[in-house]
């Protein structure tokens, strides 16, 4: 969930600063523009375990105990936890190597209908946080917690600077993204470039459609997980960010706005 697609934080006119591109300059995520698409997120708590169907690769049968235990296969985390906190809430921590990745706190409404959350990441320079609200597309199994069943992202209604800004540049030969402590120049040349600072080895290609708009792809142990197209509006205001998260089977659009 805290993917990033949030994590995406992130880029004067349309042609910027003289001699610069449409993309040049730092950009700020506008919250209430982020929209999800596609496949729900999907857990289930119940019997004292937690599964999550929608997790890449799925989760099935940790102990919600409150203790860390190991995970395989995730590029992110290599532990997690799972706490209940009350009938309606639920706190997940993840750590990879040892270190504390990211803390996530769950609170189903009390009709049900609305998970409320809040998140610290600590996968970047700076600790990423902020809150959101989920809302249920289906049905908890009778007899699970609260928090269990399938939902879509709603809104973002927070975000610090850290989760919410990035810089961008381009020129003809090669774009870059920089953001919190994490970044990548890569050239238009389809080579795979890494993203450093990234704790989940992501390689990137990057291709120039037009002077407004570049195809971003992302790839993680050899598998394309993310289709990210970046538009920079014709008054250069603004950039309309499209990915297609194929891990997660959703597609998430936002708007940034200059800064």
């Amino acid at each position: 969930m805290i993917r990033s697609a949030l994590l995406a934080l992130l880029v004067v006119p349309a042609v910027g600063l003289a001699g610069g591109s449409a993309f040049d300059g730092t950009w700020k995520v506008r919250l209430d523009s982020v929209k999800v698409t596609g496949t729900p997120d999907a857990w289930t708590l119940a019997n004292g375990t937690y599964s999550c169907s929608s997790c890449s690769p799925p989760l099935e049968g940790v102990p919600a105990d409150g203790a860390f235990h190991k995970v395989t296969g995730h590029d992110y985390y290599d532990e997690i936890m799972v706490r209940v906190l009350d009938p309606r809430t639920v706190e997940i921590s993840q750590k990879q190597g040892g270190k504390l990745m990211g803390v996530n706190t769950m609170q189903a409404s009390a009709d049900g209908a609305t998970l409320n959350g809040k998140f610290t990441g600590y996968s970047g320079a700076e600790p990423v946080t902020g809150t959101y609200t989920e809302r249920r597309v289906g049905t908890a199994p009778a007899g699970a917690h609260a928090v269990s069943g399938s939902w879509l992202q709603d809104q973002f209604s927070s975000g610090n600077d850290a989760l919410r800004s990035v810089q961008y540049a381009m020129t003809p030969e090669q774009f870059s993204m920089h953001a919190n402590g994490q970044g990548y120049t890569a050239k238009f040349d389809g080579h795979k470039y890494p993203i450093e600072g990234d704790p989940g080895q992501t390689l990137v290609t990057v291709r120039k459609v037009n002077v407004r708009t570049v195809h971003e792809t992302d790839y993680r142990g050899g598998k394309v997980v993310d289709e990210i197209e970046i538009a920079a509006a014709a008054d250069g205001k603004t950039l309309l960010m499209t990915d297609r998260d194929v891990a997660h089977g959703q597609i998430v659009t936002l708007i940034y706005d200059r800064q």
